[in-house]
């Protein structure tokens, strides 16, 4: 593989586990129907994409499930532990060594769908099990559609990064698991690699791509 200076990183199975069929079978066990329609990896109800940039707060996002449910006395509890079932975790400590290897390399950012409830979540459990307060000291910046209020793969998320970091697509390769997003990143020029195992085989999938 070629040279690169930059280097951008998905989340969710890339760095973080996560698992569709957990939230699936939470969300069909509050009442929602349809569910492959409704939340899927490849195909989910605008109310995910709109709590992934920001246009909805979980309060609404909250409802919404209520109403998809036709149980409005679902708790916020009830929803979020739903919503969450679908983070696993990051499989072990070598993903935070890897990264400052990475970053020791490369210019490296994160580039993460993400939203409120999933986020808080996501720290607490960094706090806990890794004592990592955020990911400041792993990357050069850790980009989240939520705070940017723009999500993959639209071009316009890219775009930013590209202007705030001014970094060259041609020099930056961009990781992530859903062709979908690499789809969109190659429009702009970027060099793209699909992830293709397990973030606990990150490590080794580095290696047999020549990137570490």
């Amino acid at each position: 593989m070629k040279n690169f200076k930059n280097i951008i990183l998905d989340y969710g199975n890339v760095l973080f586990e996560i698992d569709f069929n957990r939230a699936q079978e939470a969300f069909t066990n509050l009442g929602i129907s349809d569910i492959d329609s409704f939340f899927s990896h490849k195909c989910h109800h605008a109310i995910f994409n709109d709590l992934e940039v920001g246009k909805s707060t979980p309060e609404e996002f909250r409802n919404e499930i209520r109403a998809a449910a036709n149980n409005f006395s679902l708790s916020d509890k009830e929803i979020d532990d739903a919503w969450n079932s679908l983070l696993i975790g990051i499989p072990n400590d070598d993903i935070h060594q890897l990264l400052l290897e990475l970053k020791a390399k490369y210019k490296l950012f994160l580039l993460s769908n993400n939203n409120e409830i999933h986020y808080n979540w996501i720290i607490d459990y960094l706090k806990r099990d890794f004592n990592i307060e955020n990911y400041d000291n792993h990357f050069d910046k850790a980009y989240f559609s939520h705070h940017m209020k723009l999500r993959k793969p639209n071009l316009n998320i890219f775009e930013q990064l590209i202007k705030e970091q001014s970094i060259n697509p041609a020099e930056t390769l961009f990781i992530d698991d859903s062709p979908q997003h690499l789809a969109g990143a190659k429009v702009l020029g970027f060099n793209t690699l699909l992830m293709d195992v397990k973030p606990q085989y990150l490590r080794s999938f580095l290696e047999e791509n020549k990137i570490i």
